[in-house]
């Protein structure tokens, strides 16, 4: 019971957060596009925005289904809702990956690096990583046999969470593909290129300064894959091995969803001049508020006083 509150408050917190998290991403990097051109940054923050934005619009599903233990809704729902969910997981882990061979290449090679570096050949990545992740989740709809996932255990009905053997011969080799091809692979290519970029920085003429903003980028990128995906995907090869779905697959994928709203800190320390305008946007109307309610106070003027301009 204790866990399921637990889950409960992950599911919930995670999307209170990264719901405007996203959001912002969103828009600091559209408004950087419009006004200096898309870039691969650009399009792979895009796209991790929108991965995160898809499973944001399921995590109510989610949380309902936790709150209730039980699923409300049509059986046709849970393999879409499924679908959609693990998509967006898998898509993070790409463009992550993504964002990481970009930094490593501008940092190693900037100069053949500028020659390919373009928001059309960005967006072809981008597809073409999208169909890659599409691709492997649809072998998974052969499995449902027209259960759609759903199971009844004593008047309760679950999604996506108990299978019987015909379903296990196809998604016990299915997920371990997908940890090794989606999850470890991009996971070695992360490290690679991570330690690259610290390794030559460290080495750089760059400032302290800096050289401490790349290496916190970086190795803040790096954390984050390991941290959010690592146990959601150990479990794919523990179920392999044990041929059956693992109990504790359920909570591993807590971390999987907490990316939501760690993956945009993470952007924007990659764009830190549109994040910082609108920061202090935001901060300079709190002092300014601040100092207006200050001079209120201190000429004990009533609140209900209007036409009070704010000092310049």
């Amino acid at each position: 019971q204790h866990l399921y509150c637990v889950a409960l408050s992950v599911y919930t917190f995670t999307f209170l957060l990264g719901l405007p998290a996203n959001l912002l991403v969103l828009f600091v990097y559209v408004r950087k596009a419009c006004k200096h051109g898309a870039t691969p940054n650009v399009v792979y923050a895009f796209n991790l925005c929108i991965a995160n934005l898809v499973l944001l619009a399921w995590l109510p599903v989610k949380a309902l289904e936790t709150f209730l233990q039980d699923w409300r809704l049509p059986p046709p729902i849970c393999p879409v809702y499924s679908f959609f969910l693990f998509s967006s997981l898998y898509g993070s882990c790409l463009f992550i990956a993504a964002v990481t061979v970009g930094r490593y290449l501008s940092i190693a090679f900037p100069i053949i690096y500028k020659r390919y570096r373009h928001a059309r050949i960005s967006c072809f990545i981008s597809v073409a990583l999208w169909a890659f992740v599409l691709l492997h989740l649809s072998f998974a709809l052969v499995a449902e046999e027209g259960a759609y996932f759903v199971t009844v255990n004593e008047d309760t009905v679950a999604c996506y969470e108990k299978f019987n053997a015909s379903q296990l011969a196809v998604l016990l080799p299915l997920r371990l593909e997908m940890s090794i091809v989606l999850f470890f692979l991009p996971l070695i290519v992360t490290s690679f290129c991570t330690f690259r970029c610290v390794t030559l920085v460290w080495r750089s003429n760059l400032p302290p300064l800096g050289k401490r903003r790349v290496l916190t980028v970086a190795l803040s990128t790096l954390a984050v894959f390991v941290v959010c995906y690592a146990p959601y995907n150990a479990s794919h090869i523990a179920g392999f091995v044990l041929k059956k779905s693992v109990e504790w697959r359920t909570y591993a994928m807590l971390s999987s969803t907490c990316n939501v709203f760690l993956e945009p800190v993470v952007m924007l320390m990659l764009s830190p001049a549109g994040s910082r305008g609108i920061m202090r946007r935001i901060c300079g109307q709190q002092i300014q508020f601040s100092r207006i309610e200050g001079s209120r106070q201190r000429c004990n003027i009533p609140n209900n006083v209007g036409n009070v301009r704010a000092p310049t």
